[in-house]
């Protein structure tokens, strides 16, 4: 369901109380670095936990993927795009010169699955020398 689509209340299934739909300040925390996002849910009058539906860890999951990339170099969906793009690989071809099957490029470009180390590796010697590409048996 989408967000745009959810009632502004709802019961809550704990403790019987109304929530109401809203953003509260959430800290998502990785090998010791922060991002703060406003997370989306229902909310308590006062303090309390939220009950998150639909699309609501979005904001989470964002912030986790930056901050793996800030912390570990995983690149984000939108980078593992950018770079297959700078490369002028079909999602198939890619998964053919990484090695890493037909699919994978399309589960990685929408965050469903992230790159391994060696894959992640690669991508950063590309990302810097695409003339290799070629010299892979890639596309390009």
């Amino acid at each position: 369901m989408a967000n745009a689509d959810l009632p502004e209340t709802m019961t809550s299934p704990e403790t019987g109380e109304i929530l109401r739909r809203g953003l509260r300040p959430f800290a998502v925390t990785y090998k010791g670095e922060s991002i703060t996002v406003d997370l989306p849910g229902y909310y308590p009058a006062g303090e309390g936990d939220g009950v998150h539906v639909g699309d609501d860890m979005r904001a989470v999951d964002g912030a986790l993927r930056e901050l793996r990339r800030m912390v570990d170099g995983v690149p984000t969906p939108d980078d593992i795009r950018a770079l297959r793009r700078k490369l002028k690989l079909t999602q198939r071809d890619a998964g053919e010169l990484f090695k890493v099957g037909a699919n994978a490029f399309d589960k990685y470009e929408r965050g469903l699955v992230a790159p391994s180390g060696p894959t992640v590796q690669l991508m950063v010697l590309l990302d810097r020398h695409p003339e290799l590409v070629r010299e892979l048996g890639g596309v390009g």
